[in-house]
């Protein structure tokens, strides 16, 4: 094959040049020499002058050993240059932290806290006429007048079949242009019946049937009604809900007891309908005029209001 002779030539050429320059050791004889010049270890030196074959060995267990100290001793002399306040900075977080993960577990977990009740508190009001902040307008009739008047509901309780709120009355009395007095309310089912139990209201069992025939929605319950106590089941999903008002004071002066020209001794017998949100009623008063009407309107609201719900 020509060509062949000059390659060879070539070749040994190159090594010969190679013997000649000392100076100029392979990349791996460099890479030894230079990690001897940095120990400065004569047996080191010793391994970088060996033949061509020898592999570089790695650094002695020791030199890791003192490598392993500077880098403890550093992180100890950064430790030491914090200053009090920021080493105890850092204990305070800490100690903030784990009341948060602590309050944040006991939450997820209402019924196994002190802190939550299982017990279930639904709203109390039967419909959006019938509770608290209602008012209703309209006017109380006797023979010879006509007066304006105006109520408002401040709390309803079903579950305890009882209410209050306020009731506003103008033109009773030229001394007392508007009158205002605070009273509360019995509503007829499981806990009072159609009897009144009062006897400082001055009714009897008489006077109480006799009142109530006036309405048209009681002549379901007469008969029951007069053998005393009657229970009314499903109550706040009836059409009509009967109940008894009481003024008990004036207001803002609850001192005053009597006013001449007029009496707020009684009580009124009180047909509420939950379907128009009317309210009609009859004044009792053993000394004032029988059978005075009241007829109220619910003021529109929009039919809407606001129910929370506590567990």
């Amino acid at each position: 094959m020509p060509g062949t002779p000059s390659v060879r030539v070539d070749a040994a050429a190159a090594e010969e040049a190679m013997r000649l320059h000392a100076s100029c050791p392979p990349e791996e004889e460099r890479g030894e020499e230079a990690w001897v010049a940095v120990e400065g270890s004569e047996e080191s030196e010793a391994v970088g002058g060996g033949s061509q074959s020898a592999t570089p060995t790695p650094p002695p267990d020791g030199q890791q050993q003192q490598m392993m100290k500077r880098v403890e001793a550093g992180e100890r002399a950064s430790v030491e240059m914090l200053s009090p306040v920021s080493v105890e900075d850092k204990g305070e977080e800490k100690e903030r932290e784990a009341p948060v993960l602590r309050r944040s577990y006991a939450g997820s977990s209402p019924s196994m806290s002190y802190e939550f009740s299982n017990v279930r508190l639904k709203p109390s009001s039967p419909s959006s006429f019938l509770r608290s902040g209602s008012q209703f307008r309209g006017t109380q009739h006797s023979e010879r007048q006509v007066y304006e008047v105006q109520v408002e509901i401040k709390h309803v309780d079903m579950r305890e079949s009882s209410l209050c709120g306020y009731l506003r009355i103008q033109g009773l009395t030229e001394d007392h242009p508007t009158l205002t007095t605070y009273f509360e309310g019995e509503i007829i089912g499981s806990k009072y019946s159609f009897l009144t139990k009062h006897d400082d209201w001055g009714s009897t069992d008489k006077v109480d049937l006799e009142h109530w025939s006036k309405f048209q929605a009681f002549r379901p319950f007469s008969k029951a009604a007069r053998r005393g106590n009657l229970h009314i089941p499903n109550l706040a999903q009836r059409e009509n809900i009967f109940m008894r008002w009481k003024e008990h004071f004036l207001v803002p002066d609850h001192r005053v007891r009597t006013i001449t020209g007029a009496s707020f001794e009684g009580f009124y017998y009180i047909c509420f309908n939950q379907r128009s949100g009317s309210v009609s009623g009859i004044y009792f008063h053993a000394k004032s005029e029988k059978f005075q009407q009241l007829e109220l309107k619910h003021v529109p609201d929009r039919g809407t209001y606001g129910a929370i719900e506590f567990r």
